[in-house]
């Protein structure tokens, strides 16, 4: 996961190059950013009209997942694969060691999780404490205390009434309590190296989305049996997504409209799903290859994650990820990240003052 500062520091180079008049024919642009720049008039809405109707993606694709890449019922990006991000990983055979039986599957079992990892030396919680993995713990336990309704209202709605109540409050107050089992030595540590404590037995759990996978299975870890993923305590009935996509940019030359659509043909087919997803350790965006995760070669966190995306796509349990740009603009998310990183920071910052802070901050940022 590049940083946020990264991210922007792109965006600025992409936003330059597209007003000067010479964009490239498709960038990484996700969630409502996607409908931004279509708004502009730079993106192309007929670039793909002919590959979407021939390869029947409206049929193929959840709408959640069609609707981040259209603009006003034309398709402007190609989604690439979809990510759950509410994953809570752990090694197994620390937890043999801390005398710990059960995977949790509530915040009180997972407290208690984190006690007996103290007790017997390890890091209860591996965290790199920067502001988009502090707000990824944040809106996991915003799931968990609100339900999917209420992490709609609050996170993605941005209802102030949500953002505010008494729900919101207890879940700053359990976010503050998660936060005591966090590695210590964290500040400014990037995912993978904590997630490296995991594989390696220092650390107990991790949070974090399904890219984190990728480092188990570079260290020739296998699911199931080697670490376990389960979804964060108390949202197993949810699903929040991040959904990587590649917008298709107005452009003059032939052989460039060409490319773009040889690349959308490539890019949701069989063959480049599963061997992306496999590699990425996400899920494939195709509904039909889905339905078929073992058949296709999946391990059981992919198998899992595919279940949970369909199921949940039927219940409303499927949320978009304000951490990971899914649910709103980056001046919103950075005012959400600056909010409960602070809090997060504030030993003596209080759950309803920053109720209080976060409204105001996600007012200003609208």
């Amino acid at each position: 996961m590049p940083s946020q500062v990264a991210v922007r520091h792109a965006m600025t180079v992409l936003k330059s190059r597209a007003v000067a008049g010479n964009p490239p024919g498709v960038a990484q642009i996700k969630g409502p950013d996607i409908q931004e720049w279509a708004s502009t008039g730079l993106l192309d809405t007929d670039a793909l009209k002919s590959v979407a109707k021939d390869e029947k993606w409206d049929s193929l694709l959840d709408k959640k997942v069609s609707d981040t890449v259209k603009y006003e019922g034309d398709y402007v990006a190609v989604p690439v694969n979809i990510h759950r991000v509410n994953w809570l990983w752990i090694n197994p055979e620390v937890f043999k060691k801390a005398g710990i039986t059960k995977n949790p599957t509530t915040l009180e079992e997972f407290y208690a999780a984190g006690d007996k990892l103290k007790a017997a030396g390890f890091i209860p919680l591996a965290h790199g404490g920067q502001p988009w993995q502090d707000s990824t713990v944040f809106e996991a336990v915003v799931l968990s205390v609100m339900g999917a309704d209420g992490y709609k209202k609050a996170l993605v709605d941005l209802d102030n009434a949500a953002l505010t109540g008494p729900e919101m409050v207890k879940s700053l107050t359990e976010l503050k309590k998660v936060a005591t089992y966090m590695d210590v030595d964290g500040k400014g540590q990037d995912w993978n190296l904590e997630a490296g404590k995991v594989i390696n037995g220092k650390a107990g759990m991790q949070i974090m989305g399904d890219w984190a996978k990728s480092e188990w299975t570079a260290a020739k870890k296998v699911a199931g049996k080697d670490y376990e993923c389960v979804a964060f305590p108390g949202t197993d009935k949810a699903f929040t997504y991040n959904i990587d996509s590649l917008a298709v940019f107005k452009v003059k030359d032939k052989g460039t409209q060409a490319g773009q659509q040889d690349i959308a043909k490539v890019v949701l087919g069989e063959n480049f799903q599963k061997v992306f997803s496999i590699n990425k350790g996400s899920i494939p965006v195709r509904n039909d290859m889905l339905k078929e995760m073992d058949k296709l070669g999946f391990d059981s966190c992919a198998q899992t994650a595919a279940k949970d995306f369909l199921a949940d796509a039927k219940t409303g349990g499927l949320q978009p990820s304000m951490a990971h740009n899914m649910a709103t603009n980056l001046a919103v998310q950075g005012a959400f990240f600056d909010v409960v990183t602070n809090y997060i920071n504030d030993p003596k910052a209080d759950p309803a003052d920053t109720a209080k802070k976060l409204g105001a901050a996600i007012k200003a940022a609208k």
